[in-house]
């Protein structure tokens, strides 16, 4: 896209002019004899347009094998350690071998049709200059033209049949362009699903204004949620979701791989919106404004609302930079107090100040100079500096040891008093000691009390707690 631009940017004045006034001046001299060019050129234009009709599909295809090609080389960078470890590097090399082969193959198919446009083009100009001679060599001979003006007329279709051939290279790049504005197209008018809402529901006001520009509270409540990736009811992830959480609580969720405790609380920011049903986030008047105590996600500013929502995912990302500059993602001002603070609520300031350079020491992309146990607390660290009503910890503890874990929430408990805590984990010493435990079980709460009361009623959370203390005993023994 990039060199159609160029080219057309030089181009696009000079050519048309050249074209336009050359084609004046021929028939000013001789309009007999301008007759010849102004065949050529419908008999060019026909020819280009048969040339694009077939090459842009195949230059659709071409880039679509770029892409695959793309695909394997990336996989093999981010997972490098993991095709040496499990000794593949031949399979590997294979791969790009046939992806590149494919994207050769592509591309000798796409260029085989573009490579007859400069014949063509050629072939259109000597013919007309060879008809010219012969048509206007025999009117020099007969009288009715004068040499100079033969002369002249040769060096003006010449100017316009160079001009042509100009514009038959720019709309030759604007085939191969073509296939990549489509590329970019896709991207640039792709609709947001996720919107904030234009007018406050409760009553004619503009949001801002309203009453949903603020999360007053973090209390929570899950009110018969669905939901699907494929939007369809045939194939649910949540099904039927009732669940009410107060400001403050700390909530576990635990269940067995596949049991949708990620999908969940990704409603509560709204990464995704319900299927059916409604998650309600904050406290309100319910009197003034008419509403049964929480307002729906989809009914707050989306900056808001997720501003208040502070997530730990699963897999940790940083960013390439100093620690420092990491954390301040959680909050941009952060003085340096907040910055120790936090790290010492999710237990990292020690091992960052045992670094050589403290908060000012450089991370690699994606934090390879940290392990996984430290870049977990500092994506903690991080949310904690949004100083947010609602923080959501996924899973986000897995690489540090029980006794790491352990202070980590006791910190969260005392720094954090106000704050709704909800911790995903897939051991039950991480959420024993909540408030209470959700467990999920195939996408729907089978039951939700505290560690005691579940351990004497639910099922599910009985076998997970004999699994888990069996595998402990096991690895004692």
């Amino acid at each position: 896209v990039q060199n159609a631009c160029m080219m057309i940017l030089r181009g696009c004045i000079r050519a048309p002019f050249m074209l336009i006034s050359g084609t004046i001046m021929a028939f000013l001299l001789n309009k007999r004899l301008a007759i010849v060019f102004l065949i050529a050129i419908p008999f060019l234009s026909a020819m280009l347009y048969l040339i694009n009709s077939k090459a842009f599909p195949l230059f659709r295809l071409m880039l679509q094998r770029y892409d695959t090609l793309n695909n394997v080389v990336q996989e093999n960078l981010i997972a490098i350690r993991v095709v040496k470890s499990f000794v593949r590097q031949d399979f590997e090399i294979n791969k790009f071998e046939d992806a590149a082969n494919a994207v050769r193959d592509a591309q000798f198919r796409a260029e085989k049709h573009i490579i007859k446009t400069i014949p063509i083009m050629q072939m259109t100009v000597y013919a007309c200059i060879i008809s010219v001679l012969w048509f206007g060599g025999n009117m020099t001979i007969k009288g009715s033209m004068k040499t100079g003006e033969l002369i002249s007329f040769l060096t003006y279709i010449t100017q316009v049949l160079m001009s042509l051939m100009m514009l038959g290279m720019m709309f030759v790049q604007l085939v191969i362009t073509r296939a990549s504005v489509k590329r970019i197209l896709e991207v640039l008018d792709e609709e947001i699903d996720i919107k904030s809402p234009a007018p406050c529901p409760c009553h004619n006001v503009p949001l801002e204004k309203a009453c949903f520009n603020v999360v007053t509270n973090g209390s929570i409540e899950f009110r018969n949620v669905s939901f699907s990736y494929e939007k369809k009811r045939d194939n649910l992830v949540l099904d039927n979701i009732n669940l009410k959480i107060e400001s403050g609580q700390m909530v576990g969720i635990i269940g067995g791989t596949g049991s949708s405790k990620s999908t969940l609380v990704q409603l509560l920011p709204r990464l995704y919106d319900t299927l059916s049903g409604t998650v309600l986030v904050g406290r309100i008047d319910v009197r003034k404004y008419d509403l049964k105590g929480g307002v729906d996600v989809r009914d707050y500013d989306i900056e808001t609302l997720r501003s208040k929502v502070a997530m730990v995912l699963q897999k940790n990302e940083l960013f390439s930079g100093t620690i420092a500059s990491n954390l301040r993602w959680g909050n941009e001002n952060a003085t340096e107090k907040e910055l120790i603070e936090a790290c010492k609520a999710s237990d990292a300031h020690e091992f960052i100040s045992n670094l050589p350079e403290g908060y000012n020491t450089m991370l690699g992309q994606g934090g390879v100079n940290l392990s996984g146990g430290q870049k977990q607390r500092l994506c903690i660290a991080r949310a904690l500096l949004k100083k947010p009503k609602i923080l959501i910890l996924d899973d986000s503890t897995s690489a540090v040891d029980t006794a790491t874990d352990a202070r980590i929430r006791s910190a969260l408990r005392s720094t954090l008093p106000d704050t709704t805590k909800i911790i995903i984990a897939q051991r039950i010493s991480s959420v024993q000691h909540a408030d209470r435990i959700a467990v999920l079980e195939n996408g729907a709460v089978a039951a939700c009390d505290t560690h005691e009361n579940l351990l004497a009623s639910c099922a599910v959370y009985q076998e997970i707690y004999r699994s888990q203390l069996k595998k402990g005993a096991d690895d004692n023994g």
